[in-house]
């Protein structure tokens, strides 16, 4: 014969998780109108591009895997070095994975650290070069850059930022 001591003991531990969830302070923000305090070790979904740097050696597409990256480059007899015409990324490919940055033996390619590249038309994802450059509302992350890393600001969880708020 079974005996039923407990009987109901699950559903009290239940409802009782449950109420502590409910009086707990919210920790999800409301999209468009809050932004969210990111890391600084986020990898955005978008690259930033040096011009300067680049030598159009092409490194940072082969080691794409999903060929995001087109570089079309020209030599330039007078320096007697490749210059480079178009540098393309087609973030709708993009798997940030962050390869490109590794591969570039010349730090020209950083990723972003932001993530708010979504938009309506295919052919608006399509990054091509002065949309590529580091500009104060695109600024580079710190990921494979240590030296980038160690200016950015200390990096707190978003727990301590929203009891910061209280």
């Amino acid at each position: 014969m079974l005996k039923f001591k407990r009987y109901g003991l699950g559903i009290i531990k239940g409802m009782t998780v449950t109420l502590r969830q409910l009086l707990r302070h919210p920790t999800v923000v409301q999209y468009p109108e809050q932004r969210l305090n990111t890391s600084r070790r986020i990898r955005g979904n978008e690259l930033i591009w040096s011009r300067q740097r680049c030598t159009g050696c092409a490194t940072c597409a082969k080691a794409c895997p999903q060929g995001a990256i087109e570089i079309v480059t020209a030599t330039d007899m007078k320096d007697n070095k490749f210059a480079v015409e178009k540098y393309r990324v087609d973030t709708g490919y993009c798997i940030q994975c962050g390869l490109c940055v590794e591969a570039c033996p010349y730090d020209a390619v950083f990723l972003g650290s932001s993530y708010e590249r979504a938009q309506y038309r295919r052919g608006d994802v399509v990054q091509t070069d002065d949309a590529l450059l580091e500009s104060a509302d695109r600024p580079a992350s710190g990921y494979f850059h240590p030296r980038l890393a160690q200016k950015m600001p200390e990096q707190t969880l978003l727990i301590d930022k929203i009891n910061e708020k209280r």
